[in-house]
C-alpha cells in the first residue's frame, strides 16, 4: 500500500511537470463553406463555430443573441467579405468582441454585376486556394505554437484542391461547347463560369433577397428557347418553385440541385467544400452531356 501511494505521488509529480495541453483556438466562421475550410487548415488545434449552418442562406440571415455570444468568445472571426455578410458589422459591435476579423477573399479581384461585387468567389477552386492561404496565415499569427501544424494541413489541403480543379476542367472539356449553358436560381456561379467555361443565366441577382420582375422572367424564358439551353437547376438554399415554373414553360429539364452558398449536413450530398464542387460538376455534366 505504501509503495502504491509512493508510485501515485510520483505519477502526479511527473504529470504536473508536463506542459499543459494548449486549448484549441476559438474561431467563428460566418457560413458553412468557410467553416469547412477553417477545419481543414486548423485541424485539432482549432475549435470552429459556424453562424450560418448547412442548407441555410447567408444572404438573408438574421443573427441571434446566441451568435453574439459566439462572436464574443472567439479569437478569430473568418468572413467572406465582398459585401456577403451585410448583417455582420452590427453583430460584432453588439457583441463587444475584440476578435481579429479575417477576410478570406483578400487578394481576389471581384467580378462585378453592375455596381455590385459578386461575393461568390469560392465557386472557383483557384480562388479557394487564396482563401486557404489567408486563413492559414491568420491562424498561424493567432497561435504561433501551432504554425507548423497549420502549414502541414494547408499543404495537404492545397494538393486536394489542385486535384479537384483538374477534375472539374477535365469534366467540362468533355462537354459539347454548344451545350455549356444552364439556368440557376441566382447569380452564384459567375466565378465558376469564368474559371471553367459553363455559362449560367439566373433570374435572381447576386443575392437571393431580390425578386425577378415579369419582364426579367419573360426575357429569360425567351433566352432559354432561343439558345436551346438544355437544363435548369435548383439550389439548396432557395425556393424551387421559380425554377420549376421556368422548366414547365420552356421544356428545359430540371437537371437537379446545385449547391451554391451553403453545404449540406453530414448525411447530405455536399457536407464539405470538395464534396460540393464534385456534386455540382457531376450534376452539370450529367444534364449537359446527354
Amino acid at each position: 500500500m505504501r509503495r502504491l501511494s509512493l508510485f501515485l505521488a510520483c505519477v502526479a509529480l511527473l504529470a504536473s511537470a508536463l506542459p499543459a495541453r494548449a486549448e484549441p483556438l476559438k474561431v467563428v466562421a460566418t457560413f458553412s463553406i468557410l467553416g469547412d475550410l477553417v477545419r481543414n487548415v486548423g485541424g485539432k488545434a482549432v475549435e470552429v463555430t459556424t453562424l450560418v449552418g448547412p442548407d441555410s442562406d447567408a444572404h438573408v440571415y438574421s443573427p441571434t443573441p446566441a451568435d453574439a455570444k459566439k462572436i464574443a468568445d472567439a479569437k478569430l472571426i473568418v468572413v467572406n467579405g465582398l459585401g456577403f455578410e451585410g448583417w455582420l458589422p452590427r453583430l460584432v459591435q453588439s457583441s463587444g468582441s475584440r476578435a481579429t476579423i479575417v477576410t478570406a477573399s483578400n487578394g481576389i479581384t471581384p467580378l462585378r454585376l453592375g455596381t455590385d461585387a459578386d461575393p461568390h468567389a469560392w465557386q472557383s477552386v483557384n480562388n479557394v486556394k487564396i482563401y486557404v492561404a489567408n486563413i492559414s496565415a491568420a491562424l498561424a499569427s493567432a497561435d504561433p505554437a501551432a504554425a507548423d501544424q497549420f502549414m502541414a494541413n494547408t499543404q495537404a489541403y492545397l494538393a486536394k484542391l489542385d486535384a479537384l480543379d483538374r477534375e472539374v476542367r477535365d469534366a467540362v472539356a468533355k462537354l459539347p461547347p454548344n451545350r455549356r449553358k444552364v439556368i440557376s436560381t441566382h447569380n452564384a456561379f459567375g466565378y465558376f463560369a469564368a474559371a471553367y467555361g459553363i455559362e449560367f443565366v439566373a433570374p435572381l441577382g447576386v443575392s437571393t433577397e431580390s425578386e425577378p420582375s415579369a419582364r426579367d422572367l419573360a426575357k429569360i424564358i425567351t433566352q432559354i428557347r432561343q439558345a436551346k439551353i438544355p437544363a435548369v437547376f435548383l439550389e439548396n438554399i432557395t425556393d424551387p418553385r421559380l425554377m420549376q415554373r421556368i422548366s414547365a414553360e420552356t421544356g428545359a429539364r430540371v437537371g437537379g440541385t446545385l449547391y451554391s452558398d451553403g453545404l449540406t449536413g453530414e448525411k447530405g450530398d455536399a457536407p464539405t467544400y470538395i464534396d460540393m464542387v464534385r456534386h455540382n460538376i457531376k450534376a452539370l455534366t450529367r444534364a449537359l452531356g446527354d
